[in-house]
């Protein structure tokens, strides 16, 4: 029954909460009460979320450190796919605020008490194994075209990437995949999580509503991908640090957003 709930949810039907229509206007509103709630109390949040800059540190040290340098890109550009479960906490956050409860940033923690717990941890899984698949994809791409012998340098690797047609070509293919990753990453997650939150429908039923969302939503859903994947690659510089102010503004915004795409359940 327990792998019946995570597919269904609580009540055992395969629910289907009503898709809005939103416009641009609306992605940018969500951005804009994202930084509001960041604002309310912006330590509380840049020290929760200090752990993920200090993992991107922590990826980037190991993997030059073991003569792999061409899986540092592949692995900065995958906080867009991870991104969403990153941010699960400040969806509680946000959620909190707008019914007026108390939103010290302990609360964050409180998501390990969601009925809808069994469910998140699936679709995490789902996505840390697409992450897994894009760097294993990112690999094959580099050894095909360039050889399975990584250089050791960096003066090496930015010759053999940017000085030969086979680098070239890294570029274009490996840039292509990664945003067909992307976009799959994002018609399943946009709001998968903060759904999961406030409805426990099942796991099914909360990626069969993001994608629903999505192909609704074309314009605005991509217009949002767009200024993540934007943001968090400016997170990264310098050196991850600046993922302890994108992470939590984006995952508070995500909340908004999600608020505007999802209808409210009838009372």
């Amino acid at each position: 029954m327990a792998a019946f709930h995570v597919m269904t949810g609580a009540n055992e039907n395969l629910a289907r909460p009503v898709v809005n229509r939103i416009g641009i206007a609306d992605v940018f509103d969500a951005l804009k009460r994202g930084l509001d709630d960041f604002s309310e109390k912006p330590s509380h949040y840049v020290f929760l979320c200090l752990m993920y800059p200090i993992a991107g540190v922590f990826l980037t040290l190991w993997t030059s450190g073991a003569n792999l340098l061409p899986m540092v890109f592949p692995l900065m550009s995958g906080f867009v796919l991870i991104g969403p479960i990153a941010a699960i906490g400040l969806y509680e956050i946000s959620r909190r605020r707008e019914e007026g409860l108390d939103t010290s940033w302990t609360h964050a923690l409180e998501v390990r008490h969601s009925p809808a717990l069994p469910s998140i941890i699936a679709v995490g899984l789902m996505l840390f194994g697409l992450f897994v698949v894009w760097l294993v994809t990112a690999q094959t791409l580099y050894a095909n075209l360039l050889g399975e012998v990584f250089p050791r340098t960096m003066t090496d690797f930015t010759r053999q990437v940017f000085g030969t047609a086979q680098g070239l070509q890294l570029i274009v293919w490996g840039n292509l995949i990664g945003f067909g990753f992307a976009l799959v990453v994002l018609a399943i997650s946009v709001i998968t999580f903060p759904l999961l939150l406030d409805r426990d429908i099942g796991a099914v039923a909360a990626v069969v509503t993001s994608i629903r969302a999505t192909v609704i939503n074309p314009v605005p859903v991509l217009l949002w991908g767009l200024i993540v994947a934007a943001l968090l690659v400016v997170g990264t510089i310098p050196v991850f640090a600046g993922l302890a102010l994108v992470i939590p503004i984006l995952g508070h915004a995500t909340w908004h957003l999600y608020r505007k795409l999802i209808a409210r359940e009838a009372v």
